[in-house]
């Protein structure tokens, strides 16, 4: 109700109203004088219609790349507004040791009230449903898309680090849809967040995932390498990071050091002032 802006004695006679904040739907005020983002009540606007993915395989079916890797065009790296804001990302990759739980970094997460994105293959989600969705309710943590088979995302076959990628529009969007609407289903909203496996993409890819309501995401800081790297180097590597960064790590190798390096890291960012987000709260990505 408008009860902030108008008298308590009209207010009887005045129809209710909603806040409108989704990001998929204008917040112009349908209302002359009205504030934008106040809608009456009966007049919300449709959502826009989902996705059709055969229209968009066909749209791109000729459609040739000019760049591959990291950070191509359409991928985001950083946060838009940096403030004194940095966002950790966590990869759940799975398949061939890749399916295994990091419980002393998701309990680190927990005990420091760390907000996160962890983005979730569709294997490592076959292996861990339960925890997944026991993941999906911690609001602490928001769950993002790591595709279905964890592929670098191509439409042409390219490869990174010996890993063949999606070879076709079509596959692509495969990759992503499939466990788009897994997570979709798990946590009852649409993931807004892609990263392929291996992070690399090229840019007609990134483009169809964007026509399919994601945004790809890469990273400005690489915090443990695959969860390969000693303790202190995770350390280092986290600190390094300045406000404004996406610095990506790993929840699914429990053998790593990724939880003992960040633990300090953590505490050292937090005494200069550094708030830590999801992708979500950061205010957008660039």
């Amino acid at each position: 109700m408008l009860l902030g802006l108008l008298g308590g004695g009209l207010a009887a006679a005045m129809p209710s109203y909603i806040v409108l904040t989704h990001p998929a739907v204008s917040t112009a005020s349908p209302i002359p004088g009205l504030p934008d983002g106040l809608i009456p009540d009966g007049l919300l606007p449709a959502p826009p219609p989902p996705p059709d993915p055969s229209a968009i395989a066909a749209k791109y079916a000729d459609v040739v790349p000019h760049e591959w890797g990291l950070a191509v065009t359409g991928t985001n790296t950083r946060l838009a507004v940096p403030g004194r804001r940095i966002a950790l990302t966590f990869d759940a990759c799975g398949g061939p040791q890749g399916d295994g739980v990091d419980a002393d970094l998701l309990a680190m997460l927990e005990r420091e009230k760390i907000p996160a994105t962890l983005f979730l293959n569709s294997r490592w989600i076959d292996a861990n449903p339960a925890l997944t969705a026991q993941l999906a309710t911690n609001p602490l943590l928001e769950l993002a898309n790591h595709g279905t088979r964890h592929l670098p995302l191509s439409v042409t076959g390219k490869s990174a680090y010996g890993i063949t990628g999606t070879t076709s529009p079509a596959e692509v969007i495969d990759e992503v849809w499939v466990n788009h609407n897994r997570l979709h289903t798990i946590t009852g909203t649409p993931p807004r967040w892609f990263r392929p496996g291996t992070a690399h993409c090229d840019e007609v890819a990134a483009s169809i995932v964007r026509d399919l309501g994601e945004q790809v995401v890469g990273f400005t800081v690489n915090g443990d390498a695959g969860a390969t790297l000693p303790v202190a180097k995770v350390q280092a590597a986290v600190t390094s990071a300045l406000p404004g960064s996406i610095v990506i790590m790993h929840v699914n190798r429990p053998a790593g050091a990724t939880a003992e390096g960040l633990a300090p890291a953590v505490s050292q960012l937090r005494s200069t002032g550094v708030e830590f987000v999801t992708l979500s709260g950061a205010g957008g990505l660039a």
